[in-house]
């Protein structure tokens, strides 16, 4: 397929764990974040809020560590914890650079949909020179609910000025999975920390072992 845009009309990335390597460091950061407020970590915590945030983090932290925790203090204190290592710099993941380039090259329409901070957003994408590639930043906070909801694609396509169904949505976590599913968008998974299981390969249009892969599937024309 030589252009893109027969196909999508527009892409919209995830951040954490898709474009930059920085999941491993929020994983790090549940341990001392919940002993600073005297409680262990539960196990399956990282896995449950992961591409999540607002109502639905807080909801999954009042169901696993305890209804009584403080979870607008505790996820500032996570997120200090996080930003100190972040400030020095992130990775970028394989694959990146060659998919941006190869829909730059066509014309397609970028957009970020993340859930960390719009300043974390900025932050890591100006650290790894790709700030420029993407048409509109969209954070949680500046839509109604988190993901698993499709709020936040729903309103980069917007921004973008593309419908769901002509638009690819890349994430590597289950909550985005199933936001993207939710929202009618093309969504491909290409996983990080967590493996698809049966409910995710059901409801996800593709899974792609890297960025490379995707790039690669859409120049073949066997994606879409």
């Amino acid at each position: 397929m030589e252009g893109v845009r027969q196909m999508f009309d527009g892409v919209i990335f995830d951040m954490d764990g898709l474009m930059v390597d920085t999941e491993p460091v929020w994983g790090e950061c549940w341990e001392p974040a919940l002993a600073h407020f005297g409680y262990s970590v539960p196990p399956g915590i990282a896995d449950a809020v992961r591409g999540s945030a607002g109502d639905t983090a807080t909801r999954i932290l009042h169901e696993m560590v305890s209804p009584e925790l403080d979870t607008k203090a505790f996820w500032a204190y996570f997120s200090s914890l996080a930003d100190k290592v972040f400030s020095q710099g992130v990775e970028k993941k394989p694959g990146l650079d060659e998919l941006l380039a190869y829909l730059g090259e066509r014309g397609v329409p970028c957009a970020v949909a993340s859930s960390s901070s719009k300043e974390g957003i900025g932050r890591n994408l100006r650290f790894i020179g790709a700030i420029d590639r993407f048409q509109a930043i969209v954070p949680t906070s500046e839509v109604s609910r988190a993901k698993p909801a499709p709020d936040i694609f729903l309103e980069a396509a917007r921004r973008l000025g593309t419908t769901p169904s002509r638009t690819m949505v890349l994430e590597d976590s289950f909550n985005g999975v199933r936001a993207g599913a939710a929202g009618g968008f093309f969504t491909v998974m290409v996983p990080d920390l967590a493996q698809p299981n049966d409910e995710i390969r059901g409801i996800a249009s593709r899974v792609c072992t890297s960025l490379l892969e995707v790039r690669d599937l859409l120049a073949k024309g066997e994606i879409g």
